[in-house]
C-alpha cells in the first residue's frame, strides 16, 4: 500500500489515520488496485476487498464513508453503517473510537480534521463546490458540537488535483469572483486564451484560515500528475475512459 502521512496529525497519539494512494489492493484495469469507490462500475467483491484492507491498516473496528455529493453538509458518526446505508453528504465528525471516517476522492482534496485534546474528529470531501458552499465551515461546527474548540484543531489536506492540471473557463472563475473579489487569486491564466488554472488545495486551505483553525498542513501532492499513484477523474475523462476509481483518505481515533 502506498500511504501518505501528515507530519501533524502523526503527532497525536489518539489518533490514526492515512491518505491512501492506489497501490495495493486486487481490482484490475482502470481500477487497479486500491479502489475504494463503491459508486464506480468496479466489481462490488474487490471493492469491499479494498476496504477492507484499509480498515485493517487503520486498526480499525470499522470502516465508514459517504455518498458523496458535492454539498456543504456535516452529520456526526456514532455508529457504522453499510455502504448501501451511506447517508448523502459530504463531511462527518465523530468521538467515538474506532470507527475510522473515509473520505472518497480522485481529484477532489480529502480534508482530515483533529482536537486530539478533545477527542474530536473530522473528515471532508471539500471538491471547488463544496469548498466555496462551505463544507470546511460545516465540518468545523459540527466538531464543536462534539467538544472541539477552533483553536485546537489540525487539519491535514491531502493529495488533489494541482493548480498545474487544473484548467477551467471564464465562467468557472466568475463564479468564484462573485462570491467574493479576493477569490481570484486563486487563478492564474493558463496557456489557453480566457482560460485559468485554479488552486483547489491553496483555496480549501485559506478557508481553512478563515475559519480560524491553529495547524493548516497542505501535502501538495497531484493526483492528476501521479497515474500510478492516484487515481484521476480529469485524467480519465482526458483520455476518454469509461470509469475511474476513488481512492481514500481516513481518520480515527484510537481511544
Amino acid at each position: 500500500m502506498n500511504i501518505i502521512h501528515s507530519k501533524t496529525l502523526n503527532g497525536m497519539p489518539a489518533i490514526a489515520h492515512g491518505f491512501f494512494g492506489r497501490e495495493g489492493g486486487v481490482s484490475t484495469g482502470i481500477y487497479t488496485s486500491l479502489n475504494c469507490g463503491p459508486g464506480s462500475d468496479d466489481a462490488r467483491a474487490a471493492v469491499i476487498a479494498n476496504r477492507e484492507s484499509v480498515r485493517g491498516a487503520l486498526g480499525a473496528d470499522a470502516l465508514v464513508t459517504l455518498h458523496q455529493v458535492h454539498s456543504a453538509g456535516a452529520i456526526i458518526v456514532t455508529a457504522p453503517w453499510n455502504i448501501g446505508e451511506a447517508a448523502q453528504c459530504d463531511a462527518m465528525v465523530s468521538a467515538t473510537p474506532s470507527i475510522a471516517l473515509g473520505i472518497l476522492t480522485a481529484d477532489c482534496a480529502p480534508v482530515l480534521f483533529a482536537d486530539e485534546a478533545a477527542g474530536v474528529i473530522g473528515a471532508a470531501h471539500a471538491g471547488w463546490k463544496g469548498a466555496l458552499g462551505g463544507v470546511i465551515e460545516a465540518t468545523l461546527q459540527a466538531m464543536e458540537r462534539l467538544g472541539a474548540e477552533r483553536g485546537r484543531i489540525a487539519a491535514a489536506i491531502g493529495p488533489c488535483i494541482s493548480k498545474a492540471n487544473y484548467e477551467v473557463g471564464p465562467e468557472f472563475r466568475a463564479r468564484f469572483a462573485s462570491d467574493d473579489p479576493a477569490n481570484t487569486r486563486f487563478f492564474i491564466a493558463s496557456d489557453k486564451a480566457d482560460h485559468f488554472r485554479f488552486d483547489l488545495e491553496g483555496f480549501v486551505a485559506a478557508r481553512l484560515a478563515a475559519a480560524h483553525v491553529s495547524r493548516i498542513e497542505p501535502l501538495s501532492t497531484c493526483t492528476y500528475a501521479q497515474e500510478h499513484t492516484f487515481f484521476s477523474y480529469r485524467r480519465a475523462t482526458h483520455r476518454g475512459e469509461t470509469g475511474y476509481g476513488r481512492q481514500i483518505s481516513a481518520i480515527m481515533l484510537t481511544s
